[in-house]
């Protein structure tokens, strides 16, 4: 099963979504607090640390940032700092984004405030008003172009003044006629205005504030969803509802979709919502079924619920998450076990073909280079370093993950054929034991720089220098993780 959910995650690497909705800066100023003020019966907050991440539908960006996406944006800002620090960020990202300037409202800041772990206030710097005519059709005509380069479009409602009931009607009909799916994350409890929608996805807490009512079991999620399907024409109904998991309600099948949550614990639940619609995004995008969609994007939330603030589940973690109880590393062996493969290999007239890397954090990138390099060679073996070889090569700060969860993670990989695990600084004496035919590296890499390139050179080998991804690296997500949690 988990080999399975393994390829249909890999197949979400570049896929091309659009996204339309209300982007937003979030802050958390987080501290201690160990007195009260003189002033008044308030805590006084001693900041120790600031940090500011992309929200609302920069979330869902961000997200599908992490699957090298290539995402299109529309969304509104104000004319002022914070919408440069918005665009700055997105950059950051290499989104293709049409942001519309309205001088009129403030870019949304969302400013948390953390006392010893726990939030104690939160400041909104919004004006709620509906965009006015001549930005709805900027929002639209934009809109169009972007659909067209895209596989699904995503509309992320925040019910802040961006997505009027008249631009989401003809977004939806647009959408409809050029066949690409559409996936509503909701806030408004009008949903007459999301019509003809794939797949709309509210909390619990949404789905009540629709029906006006508590609901009490799950067959009142169920018939509440077949209702609201039935007169909204949707195609499917995902009801999130954090630690009970998620329930995915379909119009043609009788058959509902129920998923435990993955984790056990939840932390913290900002951003949720907005991974579990960047996830179905991109799977409806790669033409997954639906029932696999809303697998992937269950184990995507149970990453983001064990972080703090509004989060993004990069793929190492994803593929970690269905991979971490599985013990029995069929591809992972030590050096006399693998050449008896390697030869055994050989004598089939197999072409080997040889990568190595610390691969502390896989991301896209890494995935791009096993695809190129399994094109170009039978059987592909990857040598990865232990741990005191990361701390020899990147200091000891280095791995941030473990050799055991770097092998469990490359285990699931359809591409790799064999992992060796080394611990001198360079797999140099693998590589002159083994004599692999071809030698992979990435393109960032000169060939004078790749260990054992002149030794293959001498006996015949080649060496396959990868395309390599813009923005992509082990060190760039850790420094992100780093500056994103708290």
């Amino acid at each position: 099963m988990s080999k399975k959910i393994s390829e249909n995650i890999l197949s979400l690497l570049n896929c091309k979504v659009f996204c339309l909705g209300d982007l937003m800066l979030d802050k958390y100023i987080v501290g201690t607090t160990n007195r009260i003020s003189p002033e008044g019966p308030i805590p006084v907050l001693d900041i120790k640390k600031e940090v500011g991440m992309l929200g609302g539908v920069g979330n869902v960006v961000r997200n599908l940032s992490t699957l090298a996406t290539e995402t299109y944006l529309v969304s509104l800002v104000g004319d002022d700092l914070a919408s440069k620090e918005v665009e700055k960020k997105l950059n950051n990202i290499n989104v293709y984004n049409n942001l519309i300037k309205d001088p009129s409202r403030p870019t949304i800041i969302k400013s948390r405030f953390i006392a010893n772990n726990q939030q104690i206030l939160r400041v909104d710097k919004e004006k709620i008003t509906s965009i006015n005519k001549k930005i709805e059709k900027k929002v639209y005509e934009f809109s169009k172009k972007q659909i067209l380069k895209t596989n699904a479009v995503v509309i992320s409602d925040y019910n802040k003044g961006l997505i009027t009931e008249n631009i989401l009607k003809k977004i939806i009909s647009f959408a409809k006629i050029h066949k690409k799916p559409i996936i509503v994350d909701p806030k408004s409890s009008n949903f007459s205005k999301y019509r003809g929608a794939t797949i709309i996805t509210p909390n619990i807490k949404e789905l009540e504030a629709v029906l006006k009512k508590k609901i009490i079991n799950e067959k009142q999620i169920i018939d509440f969803s077949r209702k609201l399907i039935s007169k909204f024409n949707f195609n499917y109904l995902l009801v999130t509802m954090g630690k009970s998991g998620m329930i995915l309600i379909s119009r043609k099948q009788k058959k509902i979709v129920k998923l435990k949550a993955e984790s056990e614990e939840v932390f913290d639940v900002s951003g949720a919502g907005d991974t579990v619609v960047s996830y179905i995004a991109a799977g409806l995008a790669s033409s997954l079924k639906i029932e696999e969609v809303v697998e992937i994007a269950n184990l995507a939330a149970g990453v983001v619920v064990n972080k703090t603030g509004t989060s993004v589940a990069h793929l190492s973690e994803v593929l970690l998450s269905i991979n971490k109880n599985n013990y029995h590393l069929s591809k992972v062996m030590d050096f006399s076990e693998a050449k008896k493969i390697i030869n055994f290999w050989l004598n089939k007239k197999n072409k080997i073909g040889f990568t190595n890397g610390c691969f502390d954090y896989l991301h896209p990138g890494h995935i791009s280079l096993f695809k190129q390099a399994k094109k170009k060679c039978s059987k592909l073996i990857v040598a990865i370093n232990s741990d005191n070889s990361v701390v020899k090569n990147k200091g000891p700060l280095r791995p941030k993950q473990k050799l055991n969860t770097r092998l469990q993670i490359l285990n699931s990989i359809p591409f790799i054929d064999l992992i060796i695990v080394f611990s001198d600084k360079t797999p140099l004496n693998i590589i002159k034991k083994i004599k692999p035919h071809l030698l992979i590296k990435g393109s960032d890499y000169r060939e004078s720089q790749i260990v054992g390139a002149k030794e293959v050179k001498k006996y015949g080998g080649k060496i396959l220098r990868a395309k390599t991804l813009k923005n992509f690296s082990s060190s760039i997500i850790i420094d992100e993780i780093l500056n994103t949690s708290f």
